[in-house]
């Protein structure tokens, strides 16, 4: 099986590492210095948690012809970078395409892609990239599946991830799946930019832990409310005190350990762009569902040196 993770970034590179140590037929597609860097001196990611660093040496291309055909090719690019790839990916005769990371155009990508097998991915993989090596924590999780109603190709994921360190969890309804994922990564991407990247700055601070909670429910609740499925299923009991205990032991491990850097403010310092644009697919959402979301649009102002004024317009 050949394969093409297109996109090496953080997740590029520790989906790339992972897969061609585990004997894949792996190509990495990067562009520019750091293709160069990673195709003279190897791709090395290092594992800050656990004082440890692996370094390989794989296939590097800086381009994808329309000839250059894979079994399946991993688009791993940040959101707002995926509209410009489409005409590559639609001109390409490559079968399979898997969309890795956030995202909620989902349906709108799958259909500028006709008679490929679209499938959407997220790994629990996050950190930084150095000017000669990617720093990273990486969970060697995947949730991967096709838009719900879509061919299953369990088979084929199955095949693909063999013998890999991946946790797989296929998931048939990656749309919604992902839409719930924005609704609790937004929130804090928000505290990432309230803090300036620096989450410990609102360790102890019950009252916008709070809040930031409170805005991950009300976006769930205005996502149920507009029709989609809260995913994953342990997210569907969203109201209850439970879930929100767990999502105060997420943010208060965020805040008080290396984890807050390495997991939410890397990206969402880096992504602002990303996030903003998530956050109007969201918004757009919530608005016509008709659902009010003061808890929401609060998190946007505590952020709004980061974000531009038309995202934080209140959708209530």
């Amino acid at each position: 099986m050949k394969i093409l993770v297109l996109g090496a970034g953080v997740l590029g590179c520790t989906l790339a590492m992972n897969l061609f140590t585990a004997g894949k037929d792996v190509t990495l597609l990067a562009r520019g210095d750091w293709g160069r860097l990673l195709r003279e001196k190897g791709l090395t990611i290092r594992y800050p948690l656990f004082s440890r660093k692996k370094k390989v040496f794989l296939p590097i291309v800086d381009q994808l012809q329309p000839d250059d055909v894979y079994d399946v090719i991993f688009v791993v690019l940040r959101f707002t970078q995926l509209d410009g790839i489409l005409p590559t990916l639609a001109a390409n005769a490559s079968p399979r395409i898997v969309f890795v990371g956030n995202n909620t155009r989902c349906s709108s990508f799958a259909s500028q892609l006709p008679g490929k097998r679209v499938m959407f991915a997220f790994t629990m993989s996050a950190g930084h990239r150095e000017p000669d090596h990617v720093s990273a924590i990486d969970l060697k999780r995947i949730t991967i599946g096709p838009l719900q109603g879509e061919d299953s190709s369990q088979a084929f994921i199955q095949d693909m991830f063999q013998d890999t360190p991946y946790r797989v969890t296929y998931e048939a309804n990656m749309g919604d799946y992902l839409l719930s994922h924005a609704c609790f990564v937004l929130p804090a991407a928000f505290a990432c930019y309230h803090t300036d990247g620096d989450l410990k700055k609102i360790r102890g601070n019950k009252a916008y832990i709070h809040l930031a909670i409170s805005a991950i429910v009300e976006g769930y609740a205005a996502l149920e409310q507009a029709g989609h499925q809260i995913l994953p299923p342990a997210s569907a009991s969203f109201r209850s005190r439970r879930y929100r205990r767990s999502c105060s032991l997420f943010f208060h491990l965020m805040c008080a350990t290396p984890l807050g850097q390495l997991c939410a403010s890397d990206h969402a310092m880096h992504a602002v762009e990303e996030m903003a644009a998530l956050n109007d697919d969201l918004k757009r959402i919530f608005i016509s569902a008709g659902a009010s979301c003061p808890a929401w649009t609060a998190m946007e102002e505590s952020a709004a040196k980061y974000l531009s004024p038309a995202v934080i317009t209140s959708p209530g």
